[in-house]
């Protein structure tokens, strides 16, 4: 026997079609978990004789198989003639087929079924139907429960081979299932059906007998666990190989595996619900059944649906551990009560290197774990970096041209740029943290509407500013400055290197970030923090001499800048002119400073190392040769710049020549040329 490999699951759903006229019902029929055991090849000429045994079995009117002797010798021709057939994909899908055609019930439809004197009622015929299903149905209870239960249970008994404990899981709650309808439901149909001339109606017998099938959702619960067992002791124990080979072999197994009777169970119920709900529509309109009927088909559904509840709370458990398994069982974070919502690799777009990283997430409905793959994956296949609670969350998309599909992920233990490798996969995640998010926040509705305030916006205002120290900020990334955003002094690798201060992410040297101060989003430890964030958070006031200098010519923060500009984008700086800046600058012309154009090494840096006043400069366009060239020129001064594109390189020169002669903004948005 080969092992159960996860990858070989499939669902089955079982469709049928009820006779011409009639809606298309659809009936869940369980999870199958198909293995060799369930659906290993067959050799060949094999599969005509187990559709036939399997047809056999369902046509009315055919002898069930008999439960008496189901250990008895067969010879050796017999042996070799009905040799155990699994349940194969082919078969499960001619079966499939079968019902969805109706033709697995023409033997049955009026006029087919030859019978003395007159025309029996079509409602009587679907209940002969359903009594004949249920005879044939109760002898596979008794195959399984009274023989391959027993016949297994007695062999752990005495040879110690194998647990019980292991035989009563593999069967589950059979044996309930065998008593109910060998001693209740198969005696009431055949009583009625008896006395159908007097009392032709089942309605108020299924009515009756309706919620004690409520007791299958266990049974189709540990289906898939049963299968795994079975096939695991099946392959670890020879007396248990055994047994189950003598039994399979018998006349009253039909040779079929054990594996095929145990999918009946799971299959009844959807019968049921089909036979009834064609019973109601056959009824006249008048008949004293219809009442009784309707309300017990609409039984017979509610316990189909407490099965497919049972096999979706199995499969999201399994599915739950598995992902426990594969992060290592750590205790803080094993819970069966979550909900895995989305998992998959993405990029960590990082503040310090210049390339993302590979990480990988695995979203809950309650948590985001911020994982890295292991090299060695023996056990666990992840170690988790970071907790973060969806509960205060936030989620943004990012526009950086650099790291295209990104966005931001905000919470209280940290803030995370991610970056998907397309934009329906960035647009999937973004809605799988939204819809966390909003259940979240929906449960706490009520919490969240008792401290509104009815002022709106400034009370929202606020209340950002005091996220201070209460969430992990999002962080200025190193490449983005060439100078500390607190004291504006140039870093450098050997006297002043950069930091982050971790509570509002700004990066800055190490004498602005000399400071420590109890942070909540990281369980109240002190953590480096700037000297602003120092002063807000614990009140301090430092003396005179170590607050900040008063602020030079070129100290006009370029973020400032960038959100109320005129103009603003990276330039090519070109010529010796320029000297040690470099060959690229982030060039703006501030709104409130319309006339000077200031040169920075970076969008966020607080001081520009250049800055030009335009009034009085011509503006000329460069030569033929690269026509995304543009210079400035007066009085011996030249200033050479080249744009990205011709366009950009326009609206450069059309900002440059308003400033030149002397133009201002008369408005918020007078004149803005900016993206």
């Amino acid at each position: 026997m080969r092992p159960l490999h996860a990858g070989r699951m499939w669902r089955v759903t079982v469709s049928a079609v009820l006779a011409p006229g009639s809606e298309r019902v659809r009936c869940l029929a369980g999870v199958l978990l198909y293995h060799p055991l369930l659906g290993g090849e067959r050799s060949p000429g094999a599969a005509p004789r187990a559709h036939r045994l399997e047809a056999e079995h369902h046509r009315p009117g055919c002898r069930p198989p008999s439960p008496a002797g189901p250990l008895e010798k067969p010879t050796v021709g017999e042996t070799l003639e009905s040799r155990p057939r699994t349940v194969s994909r082919r078969y499960l899908s001619s079966l499939k087929n079968k019902l969805s055609s109706g033709a697995w019930r023409k033997s049955c439809q009026p006029g087919t079924c030859p019978g003395p004197g007159m025309q029996e009622p079509e409602e009587k015929r679907i209940v002969q139907e359903l009594l004949e299903t249920e005879q044939a149905y109760v002898a596979r209870l008794h195959l399984l429960d009274q023989v391959f239960f027993q016949e297994l249970l007695k062999e752990a008994r005495s040879s110690k081979a194998f647990p019980e404990d292991v035989v009563r899981l593999i069967f589950s709650n059979i044996s309930s299932i065998y008593q109910f309808h060998a001693q209740f439901f198969l005696p009431e149909l055949q009583q009625r059906l008896d006395d159908w001339t007097t009392t032709p109606r089942i309605g108020d017998v299924i009515q009756k007998l309706a919620p004690f099938l409520k007791m299958y959702s266990e049974y189709v619960k540990n289906f898939e666990r049963a299968i795994e067992l079975l096939a695991t002791w099946t392959d670890k124990s020879l007396p248990f190989q055994d047994v189950l080979t003598r039994i399979q072999n018998s006349e009253a197994s039909g040779s079929l595996t054990l594996q095929h009777h145990m999918l009946e169970p799971v299959q009844r119920i959807p019968r049921y619900e089909l036979l009834l709900k064609e019973y109601v529509q056959k009824l006249p309109a008048q008949a004293p059944d219809l009442a009784d009927a309707q309300k017990a088909l609409d039984m017979i559904f509610s316990a189909a649906q407490h099965s497919n509840t049972a096999i979706t709370e199995m499969e999201r458990l399994q599915e739950l551990w598995e992902v426990y398994q594969r992060l290592g069982l750590e205790d803080d974070i094993v819970d069966p009560s979550n909900t895995l919502l989305r998992e998959g690799p993405v990029l960590k777009i990082s503040f310090r290197r210049s390339g993302p990283m590979e990480r990988y997430l695995f979203l809950f409905n309650n948590m985001l774990l911020y994982c890295v793959p292991r090299v060695i994956q023996v056990g666990a296949h992840f170690q988790v970096r970071t907790r973060i609670d969806v509960a205060g969350m936030k989620v943004r998309e990012l526009t950086d041209a650099e790291f295209p599909h990104s966005f931001l992920v905000s919470g209280k233990q940290r803030t995370l740029e991610l970056q998907a490798r397309s934009q329906e996969e960035m647009i999937a995640w973004m809605q799988a943290f939204q819809a966390a998010i909003d259940q979240i926040e929906k449960r706490n509705e009520t919490f969240k509407a008792a401290v509104q305030s009815p002022e709106g916006d400034p009370q929202e205002q606020e209340l950002q500013s005091e996220e201070l120290g209460l969430r992990a900020p999002q962080w200025v990334r190193d490449k983005m400055v060439t100078m500390c955003m607190r004291c504006r002094e140039p870093f450098n690798a050997l006297k002043r290197r950069r930091h982050h201060c971790r509570a509002c992410g700004y990066v800055v040297c190490a004498r602005c970030s000399d400071y420590r101060a109890e942070l909540k989003y990281d369980s109240n430890r002190p953590n480096r923090v700037c000297l602003d964030c120092y002063t807000f958070l614990t009140g301090n006031v430092l003396p005179e001499d170590k607050e900040d200098k008063r602020r030079g010519i070129l100290e006009k923060g370029s973020v400032a800048g960038s959100e109320q500009s005129l103009m603003c984008s990276f330039l090519q700086l070109v010529g010796d002119k320029w000297g040690k800046s470099g060959p690229r600058g982030w060039c703006v012309i501030p709104r409130d400073d319309p006339l000077v154009l200031y040169v920075y090494a970076a969008p966020q840096d607080m001081r520009a190392h250049t800055s030009i006043p335009l009034l009085g400069y011509q503006v000329t366009t460069g030569s033929q040769a690269d026509p995304r060239v543009f210079q400035l020129q007066q009085s011996g001064q030249l200033y050479t710049f080249k744009a990205e594109t011709e366009e950009l390189r326009g609206r450069w020169v059309k900002a440059m020549e308003r400033a030149a002669s002397g133009w201002s903004p008369r408005g918020p948005n007078d004149g803005d040329l900016s993206d």
